[in-house]
């Protein structure tokens, strides 16, 4: 039997057109090379049959020949290159209410991820139906990208891998039906689940598991430190499941370090209880989450100095300022930055964050903000996103005290700031926030910096307009602006622009 297979335009223009022939009765895999004569942003792929017969098609994909560092079944190499240009420190998937599912038998199953592509079953979507302007229920999970992809993406990009598995609860907002949470006497198949996927990540290639990440193309491992066990439940419900969790990895896996979770809201009674019944399960990081407003970022830029030093670290695993449009405007990338002066400062206590969403399609998205907007053919990097990066690209090594009158400087004449030094390049660096409206002149005693000149690299990101955003028209409108000057001795005066983020990496 035959087939014709053709890319057809958005004009109902063939772009090209190949034929195959189909030469089994048995299941077998077919591969074509496309060379369009055009590009579309909006093409199509059109089958048809050229012989009489019955033909039974299973998982049609069509991908570009070059991916992210030339992965089979990898991703498109300017959106995973986006990723990689954050220098992230940890990558979290596959995401959080996602992992739950509205019922326990669409719950993401990490298992139905690997292996053969064309045998990984699809699976309806948590957000399918939450959404009022989508218009039909279309909106599926085909496991084309899965954990396997998942961890060779965290491993291309630099980032430690963090999986995120379902503790035996469909999710508590959609799901009130008691069948639809496991029995705590029946947990053992979830917690198998995830002590499989520690073997799968970690295991020698003569184990099951580590033998099939092998067979798949990577036979060394992934080197997985840590995992979380559930997403945002809440209540007795979802800590008398993460025990027996917590008992069974740390048996196995001592090294493995477990998240577990404070609810879905930042204070309140259900972040109350959860706080000391994870100090009392022991776990290592607690999982945070804030989709707030401008002003409870800037209010909360001191949250973390007065956690409990000796107690488990925060993860702040969901987070993103959510002005009154939820749109990437430059009053929410400001926020954020403000915000996240507190995270670093209080390095000690958070130790790991991770913005959300990462990714939304131009037309098909569901929720905002998010931190890069793409389309079929091209990307937006947010305004946030270059908050992500500047903090990302200059991390340092080592927190140092940052303080305005022996305070630590968290809103006082609407500046935010933090310092940390980089022994890779012996650099002390500087990160401060103006929210306010005025130019601000500041003078930095920079002690133990050693007499002489030294150089100094500036990076402004500012807008005059709080609503700007960057767009596919004017992806450019807000970037990093960068200048080079240089101090003499140890003192520094600066001033920094009205409605502004700003870098200072002085060389030592």
């Amino acid at each position: 039997m035959k087939l014709k297979i053709e890319m057809v335009s958005d004009k109902n223009d063939i772009i090209e057109s190949k034929e195959v022939s189909i030469n089994s009765k048995s299941w077998n895999k077919y591969m074509i090379t496309f060379a369009p004569m055009q590009t579309c942003s909006k093409s199509s792929i059109r089958i048809t049959m050229l012989t009489t017969g019955v033909l039974d098609i299973e998982h049609i994909s069509l991908f570009p020949q070059e991916t992210f560092n030339n992965r089979s079944n990898g991703l498109r190499k300017d959106l995973a290159m986006a990723l990689k240009d954050l220098k992230p420190g940890v990558f979290r998937f596959p995401g959080g209410c996602i992992v739950e599912g509205t019922d326990l038998s669409t719950r993401y199953q990490w298992k139905n991820t690997i292996g053969p592509v064309e045998n990984r079953p699809i699976n309806i979507n948590r957000w399918n139906y939450t959404f009022s302007h989508k218009k039909f229920p279309d909106y599926y999970q085909s496991y084309g990208l899965g954990f396997y992809e998942y961890f060779v993406l965290s491993e291309d990009i630099g980032a430690e891998p963090l999986p995120v598995l379902n503790c035996g609860l469909s999710c508590q907002y959609e799901n009130n039906d008691p069948n639809q949470n496991c029995p705590v006497d029946k947990l053992e198949p979830y917690i198998e689940d995830a002590l499989d996927l520690i073997e799968f990540a970690n295991g020698p290639i003569t184990s099951t598991w580590g033998k099939i990440r092998a067979d798949m193309g990577h036979p060394a491992p992934f080197n997985l430190k840590m995992i979380a066990i559930g997403n945002e439940q809440w209540g007795t419900l979802y800590t008398e499941r993460l025990e027996p969790f917590v008992k069974a990895i740390r048996a196995k896996y001592p090294n493995i370090k477990i998240i577990g979770s404070s609810g879905p809201q930042a204070e309140g009674k259900d972040f109350d209880f959860l706080w000391p019944e994870m100090k009392r399960i022991g776990v290592d990081l607690v999982d945070e989450h804030y989709y707030r407003s401008p002003e409870w970022f800037l209010s909360n830029a001191n949250r973390y100095d007065s956690y409990d030093r000796n107690g488990p670290k925060v993860f702040a695993g969901e987070y993103a300022c959510h002005a009154p449009d939820k749109e990437n405007s430059f009053l929410s990338a400001l926020s954020e930055a403000a915000f996240m002066t507190g995270l670093e400062r209080n390095a000690d206590v958070v130790h790991l964050c991770t913005y959300a969403p990462l990714f939304a399609h131009k037309e098909a998205w569901q929720w905002r903000p998010d931190l890069i907007w793409f389309d079929n053919l091209s990307f937006v990097k947010t305004p946030n996103y270059y908050v992500q990066q500047l903090f990302g690209n200059n991390a340092g090594t080592h927190v140092l005290a940052l303080t305005m009158n022996g305070k630590a400087v968290s809103g006082q004449q609407n500046l935010y700031a933090t310092a940390a030094s980089d022994a890779k390049d012996n650099t002390l660096i500087i990160k401060i926030a103006n929210t306010g409206i005025d130019q601000k002149k500041v003078s930095f005693i920079l002690d133990g910096l050693k007499a002489g000149v030294h150089a100094v690299i500036l990076t402004h990101l500012n807008s005059s307009d709080l609503n700007a955003k960057n767009s596919f028209e004017t992806p450019d409108l807000i970037t990093p602006k960068v200048v080079h000057s240089e101090i003499n001795d140890n003192k520094m005066d600066i001033a920094l622009p009205p409605l502004s983020f700003t870098i200072l990496r002085i060389a030592r």
